[in-house]
């Protein structure tokens, strides 16, 4: 549906693809898979091409109401996750080790799946599930979603330095969304309470409010209210304690331009492990003062 209608705009327009793509400052290979039902095209492809074609902003509303993954399986014991994503109304996460699935990107997640998983194929269809959940949270006025991430996301390599710089990348930009906020927990930052492993609180239309974390392949919920309460507070104070929204983007940005800097994947992944355990060796001794965070200029 999407690839007819960007072809019938593009030829009313008197464009071949490859002058569509020139204008789009993209490859024209990229205009016709996404004409030929063999690419999901992003909001931003979307958008632009509404802006070179002047459809109106037709494509970019066709884009948020497409399900583009309407044929995916998950792993049986995350169902009612996947489900549960599908219809709350907001979303607070705190995630240790790994970005979130709701904010990876395909590379990112094709990644971690490779690196559990032989088959090519299962590989694909997971990567599919999770790029699944994302379009309602990544579509205009999606649900709210707050991810607070420990720094350890960051500093784990998956996938090689492009991966990751890729990654950070896609951080700063979903972080611009009205729904959506992504802060960072230091490594040395002194006095802030961690939760013992990643969580997720989420609200369902009927006000109804679970708990949910993961152990190995398996997914706990709870919904007992003073669970809930506990947990909520605990959030509640650990995203007021780490870096602000700005702060948070300019250390994703000094990451997503270490990663850009280093090509070698493997004296990045050296490089790194040696700094961050540094890092955590500095967290570890006293200091004179409590430090505070202050935003890092831009240039």
């Amino acid at each position: 549906m999407f690839g007819e209608l960007l072809r019938h705009y593009r030829e009313s327009a008197g464009l071949t693809q490859e002058a569509l793509a020139r204008q789009l400052h993209c490859d024209r290979s990229l205009v016709a898979r996404v004409e030929a039902a063999k690419r999901v095209p992003t909001d931003t492809f979307a958008k632009a091409c509404d802006e070179v074609l002047g459809t109106g902003g037709v494509l970019l509303r066709l884009w948020g109401r497409i399900d583009w993954y309407p044929e995916v399986q998950h792993p049986d014991w995350f169902e009612r996750r996947a489900k549960m994503d599908a219809e709350a109304v907001a979303i607070r996460a705190y995630q240790v080790q790994v970005v979130p699935g709701l904010l990876q990107t395909p590379a990112y997640a094709h990644a971690l799946y490779a690196q559990r998983l032989d088959d090519a194929e299962e590989v694909a269809e997971r990567v599919r599930a999770r790029l699944s959940r994302q379009q309602r949270f990544l579509a205009p006025g999606g649900p709210a979603y707050i991810a607070v991430l420990d720094e350890s996301c960051l500093w784990n390599l998956v996938g090689g330095p492009a991966v990751m710089r890729d990654q950070c990348a896609h951080l700063l930009k979903v972080g611009q969304l009205p729904n959506i906020r992504v802060q960072v927990v230091p490594f040395d930052q002194c006095g802030i309470d961690r939760p013992d492993a990643s969580m997720s609180l989420i609200q369902l239309p009927d006000g109804h409010h679970w708990v949910y974390s993961e152990s190995l392949d398996s997914g706990h919920f709870s919904d007992d209210p003073a669970l809930f309460a506990r947990h909520s507070q605990t959030y509640d104070v650990l995203r007021a304690d780490c870096l602000s929204g700005r702060e948070s983007a300019a250390l994703i940005s000094d990451m997503m331009e270490r990663y850009e800097h280093h090509a070698d994947a493997r004296s990045v992944g050296g490089d790194l492990d040696q700094e961050q355990l540094q890092r955590r060796q500095r967290r570890r001794l006293p200091r004179s003062r409590p430090r505070v965070p202050r935003p890092r200029p831009r240039t």
